[in-house]
């Protein structure tokens, strides 16, 4: 609902002055399902979701996560929760306009070490990712399926 009205803050012009920015919202927002306490990418609470769009007169625009709260940061749960949803989809779903994978090179993640040296190259320093391989797979079966 904020994103759909105008607001007006300061930030940075085009040449690196302090100004005031002035929008006129965004008619195309979306609301993104990233599960809670529980996961939150089911056909339930997809559909609960759709009503309290409806309900504020906005459009139903979802997307979901399939990584955080929603795969329980399991990233190996990612694909299934990816799965999910394309069936969805393939049901007939319409407010699903996108889902969102935590993707990176290596699978996994690893802390920050103070010996730069000992990272991996290509593995997240932050949330646990899948990796380029398995995000290539996900995302070309999922466009099979969608193709039908």
């Amino acid at each position: 609902l904020a994103v759909s009205n105008s607001h007006s803050f300061l930030g940075i012009d085009q040449d690196g002055r302090c100004a005031l920015t002035k929008t006129n919202g965004n008619n195309f927002g979306h609301m993104i399902l990233r599960g809670g306490v529980t996961p939150n990418y089911d056909a339930a609470s997809v559909k609960a979701a759709e009503e309290a769009l409806n309900n504020a007169g906005l459009a139903e625009n979802i997307i979901i996560d399939c990584s955080h709260a929603n795969s329980n940061k399991d990233p190996a749960i990612q694909p299934l929760v990816l799965e999910h949803c394309i069936n969805q989809k393939i049901s007939g779903n319409n407010s699903i306009i996108g889902v969102m994978l935590e993707s990176h090179l290596g699978w996994g993640s690893q802390k920050l070490e103070v010996d730069l040296s000992q990272l991996k190259y290509g593995v997240s320093i932050t949330d646990a990712c899948i990796d380029w391989e398995t995000t290539e797979n996900c995302l070309r079966s999922a466009s099979d399926r969608l193709k039908g």
